[in-house]
């Protein structure tokens, strides 16, 4: 069985996140959408991530297999959501996630989301909010799967994501 570790991104991860998030990119075009426009997740936001200790990799094996932003400071778009969110209070939020090619498919997604819940509720929040494209069935799906509730949308990047919470 696979040791999976959810831990902060180091400088020297560098290169394999963006590796990773490039890919996620070019995966979400293969599935008919943008999420993530072209130049975005950008160097610098991931630069920045990792600098400011929001960085963070899920490890397989001892090898980076996803990169993710989660923050405690809210999200300045989320206020205005067209919609409720169902709960009121402090919550984690989760940006830029994506999983390595060869790492598609083996139930990370599962993994990661209780590692990251964990992580939070070690930190003193209870409640995790995230949203996705509307074209993007597959994160729909694994976020629904794992307990998270649709609650309306936002606006990141310019358009309409869904938004979505869970109360851990």
């Amino acid at each position: 069985m696979a040791v999976c570790e959810l831990v902060l991104a180091q400088p020297g991860d560098f290169r394999r996140c963006m590796d990773i998030l490039n890919a996620g990119r070019e995966f979400q075009r293969e599935q008919g959408f943008i999420q993530w426009p072209d130049g975005y997740p950008d160097e610098e936001s991931v630069r920045s991530d990792l600098r400011d200790g929001l960085g963070y990799v899920l490890k397989v094996d001892g090898v980076i297999a996803a990169y993710m932003y989660i923050g405690f400071d809210g999200d300045p778009s989320y206020p205005a959501i067209k919609g409720a969110w169902k709960h009121d209070g402090p919550y984690a939020v989760v940006h830029r996630i994506a999983i390595a090619p060869e790492f598609r498919g083996q139930g990370l997604g599962r993994i990661t989301f209780g590692l990251v819940e964990q992580f939070c509720k070690e930190h003193g929040f209870h409640l995790l909010r995230i949203d996705t494209d509307g074209a993007n069935k597959r994160m729909q799906h694994v976020l629904e799967k794992n307990g998270f509730y649709y609650c309306g949308t936002v606006i990141q990047g310019g358009g309409d994501r869904f938004a979505y919470e869970k109360k851990l």
